[in-house]
């Protein structure tokens, strides 16, 4: 990798993880545009772990409520640190079931330019009709253990590469009547143990390869990613305040049709992005 494309490939991620619009399906173009070899899957989860970084400092109060949480779960004591730690343990499990039957299915079709953009447009009209149509009248005190298995049961969809994991779950969080603020927080804390599992295998993979320069690229990604994605984490989180999911989901409508051009031979001039297609 050059470092032009590190630095492209860390920007990109760290943007695009937090917002609704789909990491995966960014991180699968960048390549296919710039006429760039395609990075891999454990390049994209290592930037994956730089925005892990992130909003774990972001959320920092939260991650604290979770650690003394867990020492009040082995002390059998029901606290709101307690049951924040189960909501987001039960939210997770689906996903890393599911990801682990399809894990190589993931790697080769589901890279397609096909599927890329036919999820990003569905889902983005999802979202935007949940968004318009959800009530705003819960708060993430509110959460319960049926809440936490719908939205993990929408986080395991996202395994769809262009779904995004943040768009479906907070999708998901605004159908059930949750703030717009609040889906977001909760779906962000749902990315910890996601992101830890994948970067963990992700991580083995680079380690077992005996490659130091894959393993200093790797580094340098998840660096870059996380002083990009701490920033849009706030941006995000301000812009919530008064404002809705509508631009995120009319990007997603527009770049899905482009992806669906493309695929569909409707736009010349994207043979790299028809190739995959065709994969």
């Amino acid at each position: 990798m050059t470092w032009l494309q590190l630095i492209v490939l860390a920007v990109v991620q760290g943007i695009t993880e937090f917002l609704p619009i789909s990491s995966s399906a960014h991180l699968i173009l960048v390549p296919c545009v710039a006429n760039w070899p395609d990075q891999g899957l454990d390049m994209d989860i290592a930037v994956h772990l730089g925005t892990l970084m992130a909003v774990m400092l972001y959320f920092w109060r939260d991650v604290g409520t979770m650690i003394g949480g867990c020492w009040h779960i082995l002390r059998l004591r029901r606290t709101p640190g307690s049951r924040l730690v189960v909501q987001v343990v039960v939210a997770t499990i689906p996903v890393v079931a599911v990801g682990y039957l399809v894990k190589d299915l993931v790697e080769t079709a589901g890279r397609s330019i096909l599927v890329l953009g036919w999820s990003t447009l569905v889902f983005g009209i999802l979202l935007y009709l949940a968004d318009r149509l959800g009530m705003t009248l819960r708060r993430m005190e509110h959460m319960n253990l049926p809440d936490a298995v719908i939205m993990g049961l929408a986080q395991a969809v996202a395994l769809i590469p262009g779904t995004s994991r943040s768009g479906i779950t907070m999708t998901a969080a605004r159908v059930l009547g949750y703030e717009r603020q609040d889906s977001a927080r909760f779906s962000m804390l749902m990315s910890i143990p996601t992101i830890l599992a994948a970067g963990t295998l992700a991580g083995l993979d680079i380690y077992h390869a005996h490659v130091q320069a894959l393993t200093l690229t790797a580094i340098v990604a998840a660096l870059l990613s996380f002083a990009v994605a701490l920033v849009t984490i706030a941006i995000l989180m301000k812009w919530l305040e008064r404002s809705s999911f509508t631009p995120f989901a009319v990007y997603r409508v527009i770049l899905g049709i482009l992806m669906l051009g493309a695929a569909y031979g409707w736009i010349p001039g994207f043979s790299r992005c028809l190739a995959l297609a065709g994969s």
